[in-house]
């Protein structure tokens, strides 16, 4: 699928770091690149090597309000595909290491009826995502705008 099909403005955004999916996810919901969306995050006091930016809410949270992105104040745990709201920062690949969860972040994205995800992975063959039997979500974050 051509990137122009896939939202107005929106395509997956390449993490650049390891640990940068938080900043990538961001930055693919507010449409700038991830060395724009890492250069404002490190002005506001937040780094991929930083674990609770995969760990906790409140990083990427503070990012999407930075950019201008109004996300609901809870997380909702995920029920299903169908369930989903249109726009979403969605959790996956949840995980507990040493007492703490982990995770990461992608974007859950549906215009007219037709569902993806766009993961930052750098390593992926495609970042525009249809495999849905092969993520395993644990909750999301809608977006509003």
């Amino acid at each position: 699928m051509p990137l122009a099909l896939i939202g107005k403005n929106m395509k997956p955004v390449i993490q650049e770091e390891i640990s940068g999916c938080g900043i990538a996810a961001s930055a693919a919901l507010a449409g700038m690149s991830y060395a724009e969306a890492k250069s404002r995050a490190n002005a506001l006091g937040i780094y991929a090597a930083d674990p609770t930016l995969w760990s906790e809410t409140a990083h990427v949270r503070k990012l999407l309000q930075a950019f201008g992105l109004l996300a609901a104040p809870e997380e909702t745990p995920f029920e299903s595909w169908e369930r989903m709201p249109d726009k979403a920062l969605m959790a996956i690949k949840w995980r507990v290491e040493k007492g703490r969860a982990f995770w990461h972040w992608v974007v859950f994205l549906r215009e007219e009826g037709e569902a993806t995800v766009l993961d930052s992975k750098k390593g992926l063959r495609s970042n525009v995502r249809r495999d849905f039997w092969r993520m395993k979500p644990k909750w999301y974050i809608e977006i509003f705008n």
